[in-house]
């Protein structure tokens, strides 16, 4: 069939069901963003590349659907790096579609010309480049299964010199691949070791959110063993949140009943997960990892089996099928040793847990530091972190998407929200970007119009973001709520200057005379500012309301005082000795 190359790459992505695209107008872009409307994509015009590609992120992620990442060759597209790298250790199929400089003047420094693949190479799980018009779609089909089959961004590169051209060919239908249930072999290892484990815990990570049925089936397995089920660090949505056996988050500021638990455990199933440094390094003095427990690790990726905890077992499958295929193999005495003491117990730690969560006011300082308490007696009247997080507990619809960003106030979080299925909870991930909360969130109504959503980030991160409030009042903007911590400075950063460097603050305050909600306001959304936990409940039910029945964006700056949770990276800092020392009189002269 006769086609321009344009129509053959829409057509392509029509084939695969790509909906949506996020970035900036570009001239390298425009001959397909032209069709976009006719092809039934929608384009959604970001005020920067970098949160374009969080909105991205954050669509696919609620909804399971790719979306697309496009702006301007070179630097539209150099401003998409972060959010790329994010979606890669996030595990989401994204398409990025990099235009690339003209391909008769690539070399010669023209204008916005960049080498744009090795720019993303250790960024996405596939990548390709166009060489030749009459191989578009082609290229474009792999491209997008790649993403699929790897779950992870991949990168399509294209001269812009290649759009416009006729060319005769035929639009390549998706194949689709059906995931691996695991070796058999492995499988039965995996069973026998579960049927005699006197104290079986179970691991869920986002391989159980991203597999279908994986909740599904690592229930059913729970239940057949009553395990306690863990989960990974922001991977709170990775069991019901709700059901007897889920013990929380492990990690940074996670659970200390799931921490209890998985400390007991004989037998390990790390169901979906690569065993990340954050969901197995100590939290609250506790260093729970079972280190003589025998460890069964599943993971879609090979590659990251065994790579961060020597393990018994490694199963290459789907978290779904292979707890399937692990239930199918069970013993009919699977679970029975010890089995009501088990339960008691989880019950009796879960329980302890929550009263101590609850009762929860104020971070502690370490030995020989005094900033929290210096803190609460110089604003006694606001709000600590963790009195916010229960205020917002108790007016967050159940079936609400929330994103958080990185940084303390956010942290201190992670141990509240709980969730009745997955694609719930999105945050930054691994690489661990500022700036997520918002435009993750937006994603995600977009993709989700039907669902509340909730967006939170410390004020520091949220100054990477703010101009996204120039782009989202749109009347084809769909209305989100955005909660912003407000406690005037880079707070990890902080705790890590109280700890390490004798409170030289070097870089940690922000100023006092920015107001978010002014800010929301001038840009024709709705702006409001809280300090105590009644308004701040009272706040968030106004803006759901708002939110779901009026269309209206709200942006709820809250007043905190500047108390600091537990550093991110105790493991990787400390101390630092001065040997030469320094002095400014040693600075050479103007």
């Amino acid at each position: 069939m006769q086609m321009t190359t344009e129509e053959a790459f829409v057509k392509t992505l029509q084939a695969h069901g790509i909906r949506h695209a996020f970035g900036i107008i570009g001239s390298a872009m425009m001959p397909i963003s032209d069709i976009f409307p006719a092809a039934g994509i929608t384009f959604w015009d970001c005020a920067h590349e970098g949160s374009a590609g969080m909105m991205a992120d954050g669509y696919t992620r609620a909804t399971g659907e790719m979306s697309m990442m496009i702006a301007q060759n070179g630097p539209g597209i150099t401003n998409f790096v972060t959010a790329v790298k994010t979606a890669y250790w996030n595990h989401t199929p994204c398409l990025l579609v990099t235009p690339q400089a003209a391909n008769k003047t690539i070399g010669q420094g023209g204008f916005q010309e960049m080498e744009q693949m090795n720019l993303f190479k250790d960024c996405v799980a596939y990548q390709e480049e166009v060489r030749d018009p009459t191989r578009i779609c082609e290229v474009l089909a792999r491209v997008i299964a790649k993403a699929k089959r790897l779950s992870g961004p991949a990168q399509i590169n294209i001269p812009r010199d290649f759009w416009t051209q006729v060319i005769d060919i035929d639009i390549p239908q998706p194949v689709e691949f059906e995931t691996s249930p695991g070796g058999t072999v492995s499988i039965a290892k995996a069973a026998a070791l579960l049927s005699e484990a006197k104290f079986p815990v179970i691991l869920n990570g986002a391989g159980v959110v991203l597999a279908a049925g994986g909740i599904a089936a690592s229930r059913a397995l729970a239940e057949r063993l009553d395990a306690p089920v863990c989960v990974g660090y922001q991977h709170n949505d990775a069991f019901p949140g709700s059901h007897p056996l889920f013990a929380g988050p492990l990690g940074y500021n996670g659970s200390k009943a799931g921490m209890e638990l998985i400390a007991r455990a004989d037998v390990v199933l790390a169901l979906g997960t690569r065993l990340n440094p954050f969901s197995t390094l100590p939290g609250y003095g506790i260093d729970y990892w079972p280190t003589q427990a025998k460890i069964i690790q599943v993971d879609i990726n090979p590659d990251r089996i065994g790579l961060t905890k020597k393990i018994t077992v490694g199963i290459v499958g789907d978290a779904a099928k292979v707890a399937q295929g692990i239930s199918a193999q069970l013993a009919k005495t699977a679970g029975d040793a010890g089995r009501a003491e088990r339960r008691a117990l989880i019950a009796q730690t879960k329980s302890a847990w929550a009263q101590e969560l609850t009762s929860l006011d104020h971070e502690q300082d370490d030995p020989g530091t005094t900033w929290n308490a210096r803190a609460r007696a110089a604003r006694p009247d606001w709000m600590s972190p963790r009195q916010a997080w229960r205020a917002i507990q108790a007016a967050m619809p159940e079936e609400a998407i929330i994103s958080s960003d990185i940084g303390n106030n956010c942290a201190i979080g992670n141990a509240y929200p709980s969730f009745p299925t997955g694609r719930k909870y999105l945050a930054p991930g691994l690489f661990g970007p500022c700036g997520y909360g918002l435009p993750a969130i937006i994603g995600a109504k977009i993709g989700q119009p039907d669902v509340p959503v909730i967006g939170f980030a410390g004020d520091g991160a949220f100054g990477i973001s703010v101009n996204e409030l120039t782009a989202i009042g749109r009347d084809e903007w769909p209305a989100i709520t955005q909660i912003v911590f407000r406690n005037y400075q880079w707070g990890a950063e902080k705790r890590n200057s109280t700890l390490w460097f004798d409170d030289n603050f070097v870089g940690t305050e922000l100023d006092m005379k920015v107001s978010y909600a002014g800010i929301a306001q001038a840009c024709g959304l709705k702006g409001v500012q809280v300090t105590t936990m009644d308004g701040l409940t009272n706040a968030l039910k106004t803006a759901m309301t708002d939110q779901m029945d009026n269309n209206t964006t709200t942006l709820i700056e809250v007043i905190l005082n500047q108390e600091l949770g537990e550093p991110f990276r105790r493991d990787a800092m400390k101390k630092p000795v001065r040997v030469a020392g320094i002095n400014a009189a040693d600075m050479a002269a103007e």
